[in-house]
């Protein structure tokens, strides 16, 4: 199976480089090689097509890709030169229906195709106007502005709609913004004169003591006094719109006023208010008290769960930093603390540790360790605590850099199953921890020996006992829904242990210390601003602190993974509507990045603790600075009690927040989460549990983006699927070749794409095509022309650009045409699919600026199929008869008879025998002897109409003959409609102005033009204009009041005939116009 005839054009059009032979040069082109060679179907000519680059065996690697960006080697296309060539060709193929047999025409242009000099030159209007060129696509017009946002430019537009209509209760007219310019004035006069509440005067603002006016149709919301009633001062007073500060000499004046004013307030004891002293300074703290205790006993159990195994306790190098741990908590949940108390949009919000940060900073340990070397402890330490501090100083800066340039929302991309999945991996870890702490292990190993050291009898009490309380308290809190039941539980351990302890004369601290049920106490003396004596820069290691740059950086993306989910799941639960995000994530960056500063570590927004300490009531930021003040207070005594803490009741909360990070990741979900997600889940925890944490993590990165490559590449990216007869081209064709495209549309198909095309979701496009060119689904369906439409496709990645290339070579192998229409092919997504080969080998491939050039490029292929296969059968017109010729239908179709040797063939052969061979006969046998403009009717109006030209012969008198020059308006849209054109020569064109844009109509030599208007007595709904010169016979209003008296059953007609052209218009306009929206 050949081929179809897909890229001929009539004949060589000049060019800007190379002259135009004439008619006569064809005729005498076997006399000159140079001719031969231009017209023969070699190779080297017929497939220089617009996508083939500066020479024709030029070919890209198929396999070095190059981004779209730096192809500067990728000869230029031009895609809209292409299409304007598809219009000439178009207008042709209106004038060769509308031929008579003097014309002379021949037969050679019907299998020539254009070449890339054919493409430079066109229609001097089309160059020079091509504000109305005839392939505009359709134009996204933005609404205009309202009147009253013309006035306010700024980003703070004034009240909310709401506001202003409280305010103006009952309704009355926005208050008219001055204006310099009396244009301006009565612009938006116009405007706001059709509003029926314009003319409301707004009354007089009333005294602030004029409160016995007040009625039932007073303003519930009433004017302020002083204020100026411009658009731009009025209050928001729901807080919908957002306000940015207005800075003026005159405000700046009055608030450094203000401000010493109050300055002079304090230092003048006289002028103090005892009453508001007393309620600011005293009952205010006073009322803080509650939340305040509540939230540092948070801060103290944290300290000691988290902040007591900040370093890897069961190491002997850092066994004894502990209560350095802690004050290191203590100082990073200070500066958080302040931090968001001054700036948080959540008043009451709590600032702590990190807590996830242990498990990274164990592993950080471990790795400085074996670079370094045991043998040299204080440069461990020294290395360690510097590499925690430079850890939180690059997790504030990413912090600060995404809040800064609003990268907040790229969180959202990260599957909220991984998230679970490395929670549930802390959990993990804080319970191998807690076995580390209780039982006194150097590190949690996975082997006989690790079990062997558990089961020891002097060991066996050590974690037993607070596992037991930790499961217990784990059992007791699913029971007991108190709020103060955990703290009370916790703190009433080390009460029991020392009642025990003190009844028994045989137990004494020093023992029970020694044998590791109680902490090691710190050096004598040692304060809480001990670690910062471990900062010894001259022994720190920087080597080590490079390789453990992957854990920072993976500690980092843990963090990031916490605020912009944690802080929206806050702002819904405490009600707070107007968060801002990127806000919050710069007073992050700016809390760790000074806690890293100060020697401390990672700190965040705490959500159970924010919304634990806010329902106890210090929703406010005077609570937030006391919990601070006694923060630093409790850090300042806290070494001295670290000897007396029992070991179990560490261990026990360590057991409990594992316990419950475990039930959240591994219980909590499984119903909720697909069965993919859910292992998901389990892979990641045991690969942070039981290998390394930072593995972990990575492994959850790597899954999610599998996850999100494996549901992505479910998602079709098929668009939708439309053929030439459900969706066509905007092209106004004459009434004959309409009917046949409508037969013969089947053969093209349409197939819109969308998204970022990459090897996940091509595959799923390459089987759609497979399926529609099998051998049955073709018998049943043939297919001439596929069109993938790629308007909607953001992206293509080098396999689904390789997918192209397939598909290109399915279709051509089965004689089916490829166009890609919706990118040019200087695009990135066409130097993308060029840079593979597409369209530069021997395969044809048409690049098109969009659907609708697409679409008219099949339609006149197709057309010119049909021709030539006429010409070829020598379906010859007869020469003008007086007498009305019969033709032989039995000889037609026996020479139409071998179209039948394919689906495709017999497909056409039967549209052609049904529609085009007998309206053809017919036509050439009555109407090439009528003068204009009864042949041009009788050409529109017989597919529409039953009339004979007798019928129409009374009409004629009433049209009269006109010439538009190129460039010149027929009429603008909005006008009166005073004509009814029969377009005889040339191509008009029509821009009509819809909701949802610009359209475009090309209208192309026997067809009409402005009927329903005309007719229907409306204004005109498009602006036309001639693109070539144009000749038409126009029907004016005088003309067509005449006709409807004189002959009223001729009126009649060309009513119908109107309704029914008006109707194949608008469905066809409709079609495109939802297959260009879809």
């Amino acid at each position: 199976m050949s081929a179809p005839s897909f890229g001929f054009s009539w004949a060589r059009r000049s060019s800007s480089v190379s002259p135009r032979p004439d008619d006569g040069e064809f005729a005498h082109a076997s006399n000159t090689g140079q001719h031969q060679a231009r017209l023969a179907p070699g190779p080297a000519d017929s497939r220089q097509f617009s996508t083939s680059f500066g020479s024709p065996t030029h070919r890209e690697p198929t396999r070095s890709f190059i981004p779209g960006s730096v192809q500067d080697h990728v000869s230029p296309i031009d895609t809209a030169g292409f299409a304007r060539s598809v219009r000439e060709d178009t207008a042709e193929l209106a004038s060769y229906v509308l031929a008579d047999k003097q014309t002379k025409r021949n037969a050679s242009f019907l299998s020539q195709r254009p070449s890339a000099s054919s493409l430079l030159n066109y229609d001097h209007v089309a160059n020079n106007g091509s504000q109305y060129s005839c392939n505009d696509p359709i134009e996204e017009v933005v609404e205009p502005p309202s009147p009253d946002d013309v006035t306010d430019a700024e980003e703070d537009v004034g009240p909310s709609m709401l506001t202003s209509m409280l305010r103006r209760s009952p309704p009355e007219a926005l208050p008219q913004p001055a204006s310099n310019n009396g244009t301006d004035d009565n612009k938006l006069g116009t405007t706001r004169s059709t509003s029926p509440m314009s003319s409301y005067v707004e009354p007089a603002e009333p005294s602030s003591g004029a409160s016995e006016g007040t009625s039932e149709i007073t303003p519930l919301l009433g004017p302020k006094s002083q204020r100026s009633q411009s658009l731009d001062d009025l209050e928001d007073l729901e807080s919908q719109k957002p306000r940015g500060a207005r800075y003026s000499p005159s405000s700046m004046r009055e608030e450094a006023g203000r401000r010493i004013r109050s300055l002079g307030v304090v230092m003048n004891p006289k002028a103090w208010d005892k009453k508001a002293i007393w309620e600011n300074a005293v009952m205010n703290p006073v009322r803080c008290l509650p939340a305040v205790i509540v939230g540092l006993l948070l801060n103290i159990l944290d300290a000691l769960s988290y902040g007591m195994i900040l370093f890897p306790l069961g190491n002997p190098i850092f066994a004894n930093l502990g209560p350095a741990g802690i004050s290191i908590f203590y100082v990073s949940t200070i500066v958080s603390q302040l931090t968001f108390s001054t700036g948080s949009i959540f008043k009451g919000g709590v600032g702590s540790e990190l807590i996830e940060v242990v498990p990274f900073f164990h592993s950080m340990a471990a790795t400085i360790t074996n670079i370094v070397g045991e043998d040299k402890p204080d440069a461990v330490i020294a290395t360690t605590i510097t590499s925690f501090a430079i850890s939180s100083m690059l997790t504030g800066l990413v912090f600060y850099l995404m809040g800064r340039f609003k990268l907040g929302y790229i969180i959202g991309f990260i599957p909220r199953h991984i998230l679970i999945g490395c929670i549930g991996g802390v959990g993990w870890f804080l319970v191998a921890t807690g076995f580390e702490v209780s039982a006194r292990l150097g590190e949690f190993h996975y082997d006989l020996e690790t079990a062997r050291r558990l089961f020891e009898t002097d060991t066996l009490p050590l974690w037993l006992i607070p596992l037991a309380l930790a499961l217990l308290l784990f059992g007791l809190q699913r029971k007991i829904t108190s709020r103060y039941f955990l703290p009370a539980y916790i703190l009433s351990i080390p009460f029991v242990f020392y009642f025990i302890v003190l009844s028994f004369d045989s137990l004494s601290p020093e023992n029970l210390r020694q044998t590791g049920w109680i902490f090691e106490a710190p050096e004598a003396g040692q304060p809480w601003w001990y670690f910062w004596t471990l900062y010894k820069f001259e022994l720190v290691h920087w080597g080590a602190i490079v390789d453990t740059l992957g854990a920072m950086f993976a500690l980092t993306f843990f963090s990031l993974l916490h605020v912009p989910i944690n802080v929206p799941a806050l702002a819904q639960n405490a009600g707070e509507d107007n968060l801002e995000l990127d806000h919050e994530l710069k007073l992050h960056g700016v809390s760790n990045f000074l806690s890293g500063l100060v020697g401390s570590i990672q700190n965040y927004l705490v959500f159970a603790n924010t919304i634990f300490f806010m329902r106890s009531g210090g929703d406010s930021r005077l609570a937030g600075y006391l919990l601070a003040a006694l923060t630093f207070v409790v850090m300042t005594i806290g070494p001295s009690t670290i000897g007396f803490i029992p070991v179990m009741m560490v261990g026990t909360l360590i057991f409990v927040l594992g316990f419950e990070l475990l039930l959240d990741a591994l219980v909590a979900p499984r119903r909720k989460l697909k069965l993919v997600e859910y292992l998901t889940i389990i892979i990641i925890v045991l690969t942070m549990g039981i290998y390394d944490f930072v593995v972990g993590i990575f492994v959850g990165i790597i899954l999610a983006f599998v996850s999100a490559i494996f549901h992505a590449s479910q998602v079709s990216a098929i668009r939708a699927t439309y053929t030439g007869d459900q969706v066509g081209s905007m092209v106004r064709r004459n009434p004959s070749q309409h009917h046949y495209l409508q037969k013969v549309g089947t053969q093209t198909y349409v197939i819109k794409l969308s998204g970022f095309l990459f090897f996940g979701t091509i595959v799923g496009v390459e089987e759609k095509i497979r399926e529609l060119i099998s051998d049955d689904a073709f018998e049943r369906r043939p297919i001439s022309y596929m069109i993938l439409d790629l308007r909607h496709v953001t992206g293509i990645d080098f396999s689904a650009a390789e997918g192209f290339m397939t598909i290109s070579r399915l279709l051509h192998g089965k004689g089916v045409g490829l166009l890609i229409s919706g990118k040019d092919a200087g695009s990135s997504v066409g130097l993308d699919l060029r840079a593979v080969g597409l369209g530069s080998d021997d395969i044809d491939v048409k690049f098109m600026p969009d659907l609708n050039s697409a679409l008219e490029s099949c339609e006149n292929e197709q057309l010119k199929t049909f021709y030539a296969n006429q010409e070829a059968l020598r379906v010859t017109r007869p020469s003008p008869s007086r007498n009305l010729d019969v033709p032989n239908k039995g000889s037609v179709t026996q020479t139409l008879g071998f179209l039948s040797q394919s689906p495709r063939r017999h497909h056409l052969h039967e549209a052609a025998r049904n529609v085009l061979t007998q309206q053809e006969i017919r036509r050439t046998t009555r109407w090439q002897s009528i003068s204009e403009p009864l042949r041009l009717m009788l050409q529109v109006f017989h597919n529409v109409s039953q009339k004979n030209e007798d019928f129409w012969f009374k009409a004629r008198p009433y049209f009269t003959r006109k010439e538009f020059a190129a460039g010149e308006v027929l009429y603008h849209r909005g006008e009166e409609a005073s004509g009814f054109y029969l377009l005889e020569r040339g191509e008009l064109h029509a821009e009509y102005e819809t909701p949802q844009g610009r359209l475009s109509e090309p209208i192309v030599q026997g067809t009409t033009c402005g009927e329903l208007p005309f007719f229907s007595e409306t204004i005109r709904t498009a602006t036309v204009r001639a693109v070539k010169d144009c000749v038409v016979w126009v029907m004016d209003t005088a003309s067509w009041n005449r006709l409807q008296e004189d002959e009223k059953d001729v009126a009649q007609e060309l009513l119908r005939v109107s309704l029914k052209l008006t109707t194949e218009r608008m469905n066809a306009m409709t079609n495109y116009i939802s297959a260009v929206g879809n």
